[in-house]
């Protein structure tokens, strides 16, 4: 019996890692990735659209298959780390302006802009959002940060995937000596602004994201 093709090796392996992310909560001060709808419709693309390495390896079926299959048949491809020249990083928001008592919500969207699938941490522990006013640091998502964790997934070539449970600002100014405190100083609104920079896996973002406070 011929063994599963490179095809089904990624399937399987893709299918694997969208159940463990389902499985995952959001951790407070972190954000997971939801990275499961491209995985999702890779996997569940019709038969005739099959990848060139399924292709190569349906001759193993047939009367004239050759008696030992090609490694590059029956054996799953590499997976690399992610090299900072392919992986883009880009911090959003859910407005860019926020009137009295509403809150940011902060995200990354994540692009493999390499040839071939990597892999990298997007665990938690590798995650930092902060928020800035000119020169000033007005917040970051990891001064009471709680415990954090890693994930390392696989980011599909030329794909990109956005993290699925922001992270709220709550407009106020962090410190890791206040985050048990009651009232801590808020920032000031009435049109004042505000750029918001990400990092996830190593990778910072390439620029910030300006948000106005009224």
């Amino acid at each position: 019996m011929s063994r599963p093709s490179a095809a089904v090796y990624r399937r399987r392996r893709l299918l694997v890692i969208v159940v463990a992310f389902v499985a995952v909560a959001a951790i407070s001060g972190g954000v997971w990735l939801a990275l499961a709808q491209p995985w999702s419709s890779a996997s569940d693309a019709p038969a005739a659209s099959a990848t060139p390495e399924a292709t190569a390896s349906a001759p193993t079926d047939t009367a004239s298959a050759s008696p030992s299959p090609s490694p590059d048949d029956t054996e799953p491809p590499g997976v690399v780390a992610c090299e900072a020249g392919d992986i883009v990083v880009v911090a959003q928001t859910d407005a860019d302006t926020y009137g009295a008592g509403e809150l940011p919500q902060l995200s990354i969207s994540l692009t493999n802009n390499g040839a071939r699938d990597c892999t990298m941490n997007v665990g938690s522990s590798t995650q930092k959002f902060v928020v800035t006013s000119g020169s000033d640091t007005w917040w970051r998502s990891t001064d009471c940060q709680t415990e954090p964790s890693d994930m390392i997934v696989t980011l599909e070539a030329g794909t990109t995937v956005t993290s699925a449970t922001p992270v709220v600002w709550d407009r106020t100014r962090s410190s890791v000596d206040t985050c048990d405190a009651e009232h801590r100083p808020q920032a000031p609104g009435g049109g004042s602004s505000y750029h918001v920079s990400v990092e996830i896996g190593g990778f910072e973002g390439a620029s910030t994201k300006q948000i106005i406070l009224r």
